[in-house]
């Protein structure tokens, strides 16, 4: 199974929308992906959502598609968190993982994404080294969560392939 996860908890957020093009073109190659929004989750304590989450969503993948907004040079709180508060040993161990980074500005969360591969490295997650970079992201993706410009497309869909693959 493949859990993409949208790395942020803000409502309406462009991080939803492209954890929704990633979902909707998987979901054409294949029925085992699921989307875990951090949007209204309350992970911030072992308690019974997070329990629920890790069950549904964590231990079952074996991969992980991670679409995060870059916040403060590198990406949301409520990510690690989550990661933080989850059973590490059930829910990462050998399992493997695919970044995307996203911003409004020119980097496109690069640091972010690196910041991201030394924790999943450090979990023993392998990540998949074709990190997207998604820069100026309200130029790349509409308000109907759309991609605007065809290399995108391009870019998104070798990056899946070569996820389905690894």
């Amino acid at each position: 199974m493949i859990t993409i996860i949208a790395g942020t908890n803000r409502a309406e957020s462009m991080t939803l929308k492209v954890a929704n093009i990633y979902n909707r073109i998987l979901l054409t190659l294949t029925d085992d992906v699921q989307l875990l929004s951090l949007e209204n989750r309350e992970v911030w304590q072992r308690a019974e959502d997070m329990r629920s989450l890790e069950s549904q969503f964590l231990i079952p993948a074996q991969k992980f598609l991670f679409i995060m907004p870059e916040y403060n040079a590198s990406f949301p709180g409520i990510l690690k968190v989550m990661m933080d508060n989850s059973d590490v040993k059930k829910c990462w161990w050998y399992k493997k993982a695919a970044l995307v980074g996203i911003s409004d500005g020119r980097a496109g969360n690069v640091r972010g994404t690196e910041h991201m591969t030394a924790i999943l490295n450090y979990m023993k997650v392998n990540v998949l080294h074709n990190k997207l970079l998604i820069s100026r992201v309200n130029e790349e993706i509409d308000s109907n969560s759309n991609i605007i410009k065809p290399e995108t497309a391009l870019l998104i869909n070798k990056q899946i392939e070569e996820f389905l693959s690894f």
